[in-house]
């Protein structure tokens, strides 16, 4: 008789089903929320992106009477007249030498630095890291005046190599700090065992540790091609002479080449030029981005 009423008393305690419905139902509504977020987002992008190209195969008088409406024409003349007559095809060359040269040199020395920093201790490890990580934090418009001398005084004011070599400079801090943080991440095993093998740290550093940090090298490569691809106030200052311009000074000289009545339509097609490497770099690398982002978090 006890137990007959102990287990009515049990299953009269027993508590209510979850509510799992209810849960379904905020989860829904929040993805959409969230979907409807990125949808705005993306349409923001977009938007002005295709304005671009859609206004660089129109004529000066349609982009002004008609900015929303389709081209009537494909007006491929204008590609050309940026291309040839507004000098564009310099700038891109110029660009692509000086971007290239500093990619490659802040990456070699970026990645160095950060492997030394992540792998080994030393007395002032930290005060150099910092150091970098103070770097990020300096606004370069307070560097602009005393640099202007320093590279005038090396003979590298309206070089290309000297622009590189600032370039350079400007991008060392994130990559080390980035990098450092990506180095920390990888296996010391595998070192170790090179080590054993007999290989020097150079040697393991470039043919191992090296090759398993491309997702990182990549990511942080991606973030200093935009960066130094749109860079305008550098060669602005420490670049003046008109043959060595790159794409973001030959846009605005672009831009006021006929005074007040600029050539909108090759402008607007100059500026799709400048765009179209950083939208492919992108595109490629877009998995490779996402991977080196999230590596860290992953291991």
């Amino acid at each position: 008789m006890t137990t007959t009423e102990t287990d009515v008393t049990v299953t009269e305690a027993e508590p209510p089903a979850p509510e799992r419905p209810r849960r379904k139902r905020e989860g829904a509504v929040l993805n959409v929320f969230s979907h409807g977020v990125l949808v705005i987002w993306a349409v923001m992008v977009v938007t002005p992106l295709l304005w671009a190209v859609m206004t660089s195969f129109k004529d000066d008088r349609s982009i002004f009477s008609s900015p929303w409406a389709l081209p009537d024409k494909l007006h491929f003349d204008n590609w050309s007249r940026a291309w040839t007559q507004a000098n564009m095809s310099d700038y891109f060359l110029n660009t692509i030498l000086v971007v290239g040269g500093s990619l490659i040199g802040t990456l070699v020395l970026g990645s160095m630095a950060a492997y030394v920093l992540a792998r080994f201790d030393f007395p002032g490890n930290r005060f150099i890291y910092y150091l970098f990580i103070g770097g990020m934090s300096f606004p370069i418009m307070l560097a602009l005046v005393p640099l202007f001398y320093v590279v005038n005084n090396l003979g590298l004011l309206n070089t290309i190599h000297g622009l590189i070599l600032v370039y350079i400079a400007y991008s060392l801090p994130f990559t080390v700090f980035f990098l450092t943080a990506f180095f920390r991440t990888l296996p010391t095993s595998v070192a170790e065992a090179a080590f054993v093998d007999g290989a020097s740290h150079t040697r393991t550093f470039f043919q191992i540790m090296l090759p398993m940090a491309k997702p990182g090298l990549i990511s942080v490569g991606i973030f200093n091609f935009l960066g130094q691809w749109n860079q305008y106030m550098l060669p602005t200052v420490l670049n003046t002479d008109p043959d060595k311009h790159v794409l973001t000074q030959g846009l605005v000289q672009l831009a006021v080449s006929q005074g007040y009545k600029g050539d909108w339509s090759g402008l607007f097609a100059g500026l799709v030029m400048a765009m179209l490497p950083v939208l492919a770099a992108y595109i490629i690398f877009q998995r490779q981005v996402v991977a080196g982002l999230t590596a860290g978090a992953l291991k």
